[in-house]
């Protein structure tokens, strides 16, 4: 089994747990695999959450520099008892992220990263109800329709500059939305219309859209992206693969056995993951019905 998005309590505060004993449990738990994707250090501090208040631009840098090192350190360590491969997950709250992304880039060798998106109009809309809905308010007639067109050009922005190798949480806008069913996006069609131009971009490229079942855990039933959108990306040819997000020891593979029936529902036959092959990263597919053989999910077999 592997997942491809995950973070730790060493250095960011809304997660949980030591990364050595996250590494340790990924492999009690039978992962093959496992990525390390702290977030990106933000350039300004209007950025921070309130849980960050007191911090400064320059502890958030230190603390990734931190992070990319030791887990460094973690992957030469497990390299007998599990393929680590160190990444990050970006924010794209600002253009200027582009150069500021550009420039960890060029300072750290990563393995791999996760392109996500978690601001529209520099407002966080995956953090509570009423930022979500100040975002809202920000975005043409302060409509749900307006702020997914929105996000789904904030995306787009990110995907053309980035293009990165793992897009996270597709639909992450669609979180605290209690008009979404199945047939929003189709009903909107300016919405639909950047949805189908981000999946066509990311296909193009030969990025890959990750299946993440942290939506689960937040009260869905599904992981991100729903399912009317892996349909396009089924439709389209695009490839999907898995990521729990977790934030601590107790989120490692957490809803991966919900996750599993949903991608059996969809029809979905094969999975991609990113591998190393000589220290280098390489994109390998998987078969479903294979996956469904690994002694992982025996597990979930009491849950």
């Amino acid at each position: 089994m592997r997942s491809h998005h995950s973070h730790s309590g060493d250095y960011i505060l809304h997660a949980n747990d030591h990364l050595d004993d996250i590494v340790k449990e990924a492999i009690a738990r039978g992962f093959k695999s496992y990525c390390l994707t702290e977030h990106i250090p933000r350039n300004n501090l209007a950025d921070l959450y309130p849980e960050e208040k007191h911090l400064q631009i320059s502890d958030l840098e230190s603390n990734f520099d931190k992070f990319y090192h030791h887990a460094r350190r973690l992957q030469s360590q497990y390299a007998d008892q599990i393929t680590l491969l160190v990444g990050c997950e970006t924010d794209y709250i600002r253009p200027d992220f582009k150069s500021l992304i550009a420039n960890l880039r060029s300072r750290y060798h990563f393995d791999m990263f996760v392109g996500s998106v978690h601001h529209v109009k520099e407002i966080p809309i995956d953090f509570d109800v009423p930022t979500w809905e100040l975002a809202m308010r920000k975005c043409g007639a302060g409509t749900p329709r307006d702020l997914y067109a929105a996000y789904f050009d904030e995306q787009y922005d990110m995907l053309v500059d980035l293009k990165p190798p793992i897009v996270g949480h597709f639909d992450l806008i669609r979180l605290f939305s209690v008009q979404d069913s199945e047939t929003t996006i189709t009903q909107w069609p300016e919405v639909l219309e950047r949805v189908e131009r981000n999946l066509e971009f990311i296909i193009g490229y030969g990025g890959l859209i990750e299946l993440n079942s942290a939506a689960i855990r937040k009260g869905w039933s599904e992981p991100y992206p729903r399912a009317d959108i892996c349909k396009m990306v089924l439709d389209k040819g695009g490839q999907f693969c898995l990521s729990d997000d977790s934030h601590g020891i107790a989120q490692i593979g957490i809803n991966f056995h919900k996750a599993l029936k949903q991608i059996e529902k969809l029809g979905i036959t094969e999975l991609s993951y990113i591998d190393l092959e000589n220290g280098r990263p390489v994109i390998r597919r998987e078969k479903v019905a294979m996956i469904k053989t690994d002694l992982f999910w025996n597990q979930y077999e009491k849950i």
